[in-house]
């Protein structure tokens, strides 16, 4: 699976996630770029951004040693940058 591929799914996610009141992430990937996505979305879709946040404090509730810095969550490779997951979700959570 190619790193677009890998975004795309993840993309899915949170906006699955971001409608949904009880959602919470599967993984330890899931839940740092849903704590992510939270942070960049927060200003412009908060009730958006407070459910992804709610799914990865759930994730880490259980897992708290799993929990990364941004910077890492980038090198990862699990985002991009942070502008273009902004971006994407914008566009996402406008046109749901």
């Amino acid at each position: 699976m190619s790193s677009r591929d890998v975004e795309a799914g993840l993309l899915r996610r949170c906006a699955t996630v971001a409608r949904e009141r009880t959602g919470s992430a599967l993984n330890q990937r899931e839940a740092n770029v849903f704590r992510l996505a939270a942070m960049v979305v927060q200003s412009s879709f908060p009730r958006e951004a407070a459910r992804l946040m709610q799914a990865s404090e759930h994730y880490f509730a259980a897992h708290p040693s799993e929990r990364l810095p941004a910077q890492d969550v980038v090198t990862k490779g699990w985002v991009a940058n942070l502008p273009r997951l902004r971006d994407r979700l914008s566009r996402t959570f406008r046109h749901q």
